[in-house]
């Protein structure tokens, strides 16, 4: 009892003879410093048990399931107008050019192009057989049977005639669409406008009788009103019989086809054309064009005489 009371005073505790310990007195570890208070019982250093829980880096295991975000094709389309020509002529044939580009990266799945041309013209054809009638009988709609490769393309040629009372700008619209993702889609429509030129308003009047000895004279008034001057003019006569002159401008051919090249026409112009022939019927045909500019007045681009 007396060890413990000075082991409780001092903070040190005093062990009987080397190597003998007290029955009574358990073996414990020094405590090192003043101690506060009674001893309660003995202090010990805690072990931790590595083996039954070791201390390890925790391994992460793959996910069965990652989220991966899909990549989405994309395909860059676009699409242009051009006519021929470039200015519109009353009463005379437009071809517009339409062309369809893919830029990429990916392919086109299965475009449709549909084209919009003015009322003012109307659709004779198509060089695609593909291509149908739109929604209106002034719409193209062509679908491609195939994707469009990237860096490929294709096009599609519109043929139409513009009204004679056609005074533009002609607006044609072509819209290009694709299941494909297409990150630029503002040059996928393309709008297209055409000026249309006045022309001229050429006129042939023809006049003549069968003569005693049996041969025809006839003479073709031809008129400009304009107000477009006419430098490339055209005459035709169709009749049966054979040629025997002409007169006022350059014919050539036989008279069932005869073409006649005119002088330059201005506006307020006339010229005259005779021709003498030997008729197997009596009735001749004479038509006036021009092959640049358009008519808008095309009723009196032909006339008709019976001979008598």
């Amino acid at each position: 009892m007396l060890r413990r009371l000075l082991a409780g005073f001092t903070g040190l505790v005093v062990a009987g003879a080397p190597g003998v310990a007290l029955a009574d007195d358990p073996v414990t570890e020094p405590i090192v410093g003043p101690t506060v208070g009674p001893t309660v019982g003995p202090v010990t250093t805690p072990v931790v048990d590595l083996i039954e829980n070791p201390v390890t880096t925790p391994v992460v295991k793959p996910t069965e399931n990652p989220a991966v975000k899909p990549v989405v094709a994309r395909a860059d389309l676009s699409v242009r107008i051009t006519s021929e020509p470039a200015v519109a002529q009353p009463g005379q044939p437009i071809a517009y050019r339409v062309e369809v580009a893919n830029a990429g990266p990916g392919d086109a799945v299965l475009p449709v192009l549909v084209v919009s041309v003015p009322p003012e013209v109307r659709i004779l054809h198509t060089n695609v057989a593909t291509c149908r009638p739109g929604t209106t009988s002034h719409q193209v709609r062509c679908a491609s049977a195939t994707d469009v490769r990237a860096g490929g393309g294709g096009g599609v040629t519109i043929t139409g005639l513009v009204g004679t009372s056609a005074r533009g700008p002609l607006r044609t619209v072509a819209k290009l669409t694709s299941a494909t993702a297409d990150a630029n889609e503002r040059d996928n429509t393309f709008t297209h406008l055409a000026r249309v030129d006045e022309g001229a308003d050429l006129g042939v009047r023809l006049t003549g009788q069968v003569r005693s000895g049996g041969l025809a004279e006839v003479t073709a008034v031809i008129g400009n009103r304009g107000p477009r001057m006419v430098r490339d003019a055209f005459a035709y006569f169709r009749a049966r019989g054979r040629l025997v002159s002409s007169e006022g401008a350059r014919c050539r051919g036989r008279l069932e086809e005869l073409q006649c090249g005119l002088r330059a026409l201005g506006a307020g112009e006339r010229m005259r054309v005779r021709l003498l022939f030997e008729p197997e019927r009596r009735a001749i045909r004479a038509t006036v064009f021009s092959s640049r500019f358009g008519d808008r007045e095309p009723s009196d681009n032909e006339s008709l005489l019976r001979l008598r």
